[in-house]
């Protein structure tokens, strides 16, 4: 499912391509689950394309505890086990689960951004595993750029409406790097992708979202956020994405080990096999 050099491979560049892993009964369960979203939305829906325009990219979360397809999905398929690994973690917990879709003819991009600086988590052992639930040629999926989790610097959140900075406190994080405008001098990954593919890359890695041009394709796309052994609570300068007001009283560096974030995964040991 996962070898060495798919982990070594994901701690240089922090994004890889696993070819394969899910099997079609997972991708079924989860575009029922979608659907159940699409019906009901959660409280942090939101819809980014205007209803003038065509297309339709939506996106919604922290829904998996009342959509029994997503629960069923991140406690029982192998993406806690493929977090686990890439993470040299002994334990994964899920930190959300977040549904973007671009419906056919979607021009709307996602700014380049890394999604560590609008969570509430600080630490090295973390990461989204994004599963597309339909083919996904390049020129409508994701770009990374390799080694950039490495970079030792937190960029400012944008907002996907606006793409402008979130109102922290000015300073507080760096601007982030023009990467469309400068694309020479970045290694950017990007990637072909078939149904049962899917990406594990760090909350600190680079990255943007490509419209879906396709005039007939939809661009379904769920994401489950993992977090490890060293992951713990951080003090942002501002709101969070997730806003998790029930951590309001947590204080930098406490632990996470709180019924929102489940434990879905535990590294086996010899004297431990049935973890």
């Amino acid at each position: 499912m996962i070898s060495q050099s798919h982990i070594d491979e994901f701690q240089r560049n922090g994004a890889i391509c696993l070819r394969g892993v899910f099997d079609q009964k997972w991708l079924d369960l989860l575009g029922s689950g979608i659907e159940k979203n699409r019906k009901d939305p959660g409280p942090f829906s939101c819809q980014y394309t205007p209803k003038n325009q065509q297309g339709d990219f939506y996106d919604d979360y922290c829904n998996w505890d009342k959509i029994d397809e997503y629960k069923d999905f991140l406690f029982h398929s192998p993406a806690a086990e493929i977090a686990g690994k890439s993470l040299h973690s002994n334990v994964i917990r899920l930190f959300h689960e977040h549904v973007l879709v671009k419906e056919p003819r979607t021009s709307e991009q996602t700014p380049w951004h890394h999604d560590q600086p609008y969570y509430c988590v600080d630490g090295e052992q973390v990461c989204s595993i994004w599963l597309p639930l339909d083919p996904v040629p390049k020129q409508s999926g994701l770009e990374f750029v390799a080694g950039s989790h490495t970079m030792g610097k937190m960029f400012m959140p944008l907002k996907f409406m606006t793409n402008l900075e979130y109102d922290y406190t000015p300073g507080s994080f760096d601007s982030i790097p023009d990467v469309e405008a400068n694309r020479e001098k970045y290694d950017i990954l990007s990637w072909d992708m078939d149904l049962g593919d899917c990406i594990v890359f760090h909350f600190k890695t680079l990255h943007s979202g490509k419209g879906n041009p396709d005039s007939s394709t939809r661009r379904r796309a769920f994401s489950s956020r993992w977090i490890g052994d060293d992951a713990v609570f951080a003090e942002r300068p501002g709101e969070t994405s997730p806003p998790f007001p029930e951590l309001s009283h947590y204080k930098q560096g406490d632990s996470l080990h709180h019924s929102l974030f489940p434990v879905c995964w535990e590294k086996a040991h010899k004297n431990n096999t049935s973890s």
